[in-house]
């Protein structure tokens, strides 16, 4: 693969997990015991049973947004470790080359488009 194109992939992916912190950094708070583990903070509208649902509305919209951002910051983690050892764009079923096209759009990929069908069909 295009080194260019690694490098091009590289700094959108760096680009994104910057943005992915500061994202995270606005409604979740660190634990300062396990390193970059976020916890959603609850909301702290009143004590009337409106403003409590409303808490609780937003908590639990945290929560799964954490979730979700926590885990694309694992794949674009494990992405750039890829980048680094010089694994990136190899298939990680077939060892073959995943196509450009695939990671221009998915920079996460780890499998190729093949193993990816397969994969889903027998799911």
């Amino acid at each position: 693969m295009d080194k260019k194109v690694i490098a091009k992939i590289k700094k959108g992916l760096l680009a994104r997990k910057r943005q992915i912190e500061e994202d995270l950094k606005s409604f979740t708070k660190s634990d300062a015991h396990e390193k970059d583990e976020h916890h959603a903070k609850f909301p702290n509208y009143g004590d009337k049973s409106d403003e409590n649902v409303q808490e609780i509305d937003e908590y639990t919209t945290n929560l799964a947004t954490e979730k979700i951002l926590e885990s694309t910051l694992r794949d674009i983690d494990n992405t750039l470790g890829r980048i680094s050892k010089g694994t990136y764009g190899i298939c990680k079923y077939c060892k073959k080359e995943i196509g450009e096209k695939r990671l221009l759009a998915r920079p996460v990929a780890n499998t190729c488009v093949d193993c990816k069908i397969k994969l889903q069909k027998m799911a």
